[in-house]
């Protein structure tokens, strides 16, 4: 019984310890995907009204510091609308796939 409750105990804690890994981080990255898919794609491809964007349109230094430092009135009117958790699913895909990345984003 004190085994079982033991092994409950660490197995708890590595759970733990990923899961805080992974949220250090920054995001999920697949959340992020699908994110940038069905809300910010429909308009950064060509005759869809602003800059063709893709991940791989930037170095990941690029993608850091457009989402660190991003002044922008446009752009940050629309990112107003996003939950905090959704704009770092959104950031960790882009920067995952950026161009000098080590899956850089190709048929985005």
């Amino acid at each position: 019984m004190y085994r079982n409750g033991l092994l409950m105990s660490v197995l708890v804690v590595v759970c733990m310890s990923v899961g805080l890994a992974l949220a250090a981080d920054g995001g999920n990255s697949k959340k992020g995907k699908y994110l940038w898919k069905t809300n910010c794609k429909t308009c950064h491809v060509e005759g869809g009204g602003a800059s063709v964007l893709s991940p791989s349109s930037k170095t990941t230094k690029e993608w850091t510091e457009f989402f660190d430092k991003n002044t922008n009135p446009v752009i940050m009117e629309k990112c107003k609308k996003f939950p905090e958790a959704n704009l770092k699913d959104i950031r960790t895909y882009m920067i995952e796939h950026a161009k000098d990345s080590d899956q850089p984003e190709t048929c985005g």
